[in-house]
């Protein structure tokens, strides 16, 4: 590119209109009736239960069905629970510096409906370093408080890995600050508490199947097994309390489902939600209708890294307090068709083993996202509270850098795509 070239310079017509037709040949070969037809015969045929080698890893609970809930009727239902909170953690993503260093920042913060000022106040910060540096020792401090004592903050030191330094950093960070922040304000909640995510820490669960550098590290460190506790713990207060933990999971790369209906059906779907879009989505002839949220059943899941925390695995070796059925993953999906989207809701089976509660947290989520098209209030406001905006991230990055005197290392897509790709090297 010359410097006089626009760097918006896109495609021509006649290049979109060619690789149109291009793409357009596969057509034939892939007619999406033909996966409604598996998702139907799937859905009668293989999940009550779904078998893999020999042994259940999916089952309803109670009648496998799907429902509708008619808009805009169901959004103005009163919800089974009067109050909700929500909890959310987000990071500056992992950056890497010119010393070698390699860290992020995580925030976490809950949110309350009705709002609670001080609990919104509150914040957990974790600062993880990572460096492969054996003379260099960055220290693992306790946890401290600043800001008046609202914030707790920790600085850690993660293990040092040959490969996936950002993998690290960024799991450990961000599941840390918000299992920790659940766990100090979780006597703040006296109805319901929604995650923004998983109840488990599956990004960091999934390292088992990423690379065998990662699979040691969470069977033999300390670190991501703390983690985990933390999660564990949080399932046991709340069950002493009386307060359901819920996960709400709006983009789910769970593709564990599939993998094993593939087996059995050939199913050609690249993950769970594609599936559930084709179980869920109600037409007309061609035309999408719109008139209604749909969901399933609620699930009870010993599939990829559900399999961790269920009777059949070992939480990493971490004490459960209760039979480890209580901690199984549940789930059921939910299709909203004006925006196209399935979400995922989780929560542990010594929950939703009670047929009564999980009617009652299946109407709470349904109205919830009925009413903002999208996540339960609670969620997004916890969301806008623990996310820190591209320009504080910036500014992040070169404070901290100026602490250390070092700058962060750059990369060409930063400087052609700007700085939200920074740290996105792995």
């Amino acid at each position: 590119m010359t410097s006089g070239e626009s760097r918006d310079m896109t495609l021509d017509p006649v290049h979109v209109d060619g690789i149109a037709r291009l793409a357009g040949r596969l057509g034939g070969r892939m007619d999406d009736t033909d996966h409604d037809d598996l998702a139907e015969r799937a859905w009668a045929e293989f999940l009550d239960p779904l078998y893999y080698e020999d042994e259940v890893i999916l089952e309803p609970l109670g009648e496998q069905r799907r429902r509708a809930a008619p808009l805009p009727d169901i959004a103005l239902e009163e919800r089974p629970f009067d109050t909700q909170h929500g909890l959310d953690s987000g990071t500056i993503n992992p950056t890497t510096f010119k010393n070698g260093l390699v860290l992020d920042v995580a925030q976490a913060a809950m949110a309350g409906v009705p709002s609670d000022l001080d609990l919104h106040r509150s914040r957990t910060v974790v600062v993880s370093a990572h460096t492969n540096d054996v003379t260099v020792d960055l220290g693992d401090d306790e946890w401290g408080r600043t800001d008046e004592g609202y914030t707790h903050e920790r600085l850690l030191e993660v293990p040092r890995v040959d490969r996936y330094a950002q993998t690290v950093v960024h799991a450990l960070a961000l599941y840390l600050a918000e299992s920790h922040h659940a766990r100090a304000n979780i006597e703040a909640v006296s109805d319901l508490l929604i995650l923004d995510g998983p109840i488990y820490p599956t990004g960091l669960l999934n390292w088992a199947d990423r690379h065998p550098e990662l699979a040691d590290l969470l069977e033999s460190d300390q670190q991501p097994r703390d983690v985990v506790e933390n999660y564990v713990r949080l399932v046991e207060t709340g069950l002493e309390d009386d307060v359901p933990i819920v996960g709400f999971v709006k983009n789910s790369a769970a593709n564990g489902l599939t993998r094993a209906l593939r087996t059995k059906a050939g199913a050609p779907w690249a993950n769970d939600n594609a599936f559930f879009e084709h179980v869920l989505s109600r037409y007309e002839g061609d035309e999408l209708r719109t008139d209604a949220i749909t969901f399933t059943n609620w699930f009870r899941s010993r599939i990829g890294t559900d399999r961790v925390l269920s009777s059949a695995g070992d939480a990493l070796g971490v004490e459960r307090e209760r039979d480890p059925e209580a901690y199984e993953v549940t789930f059921f999906a939910l299709y909203d068709p004006r925006d196209e989207l399935v979400y995922r809701i989780e929560a542990p089976y010594a929950v939703t083993r009670d047929a009564d509660r999980r009617e009652r947290l299946t109407m709470q989520i349904v109205a919830d996202v009925a009413a903002e098209r999208g996540p339960p209030v609670a969620v997004a406001k916890a969301d806008e509270l623990a996310r820190i905006e591209a320009a504080a991230k910036d500014q992040l990055r070169e404070r901290i850098g100026q602490e250390f005197d070092s700058d962060r290392q750059r990369t060409y897509n930063e400087r052609r795509w700007g700085s939200a790709y920074a740290g996105s090297g792995e």
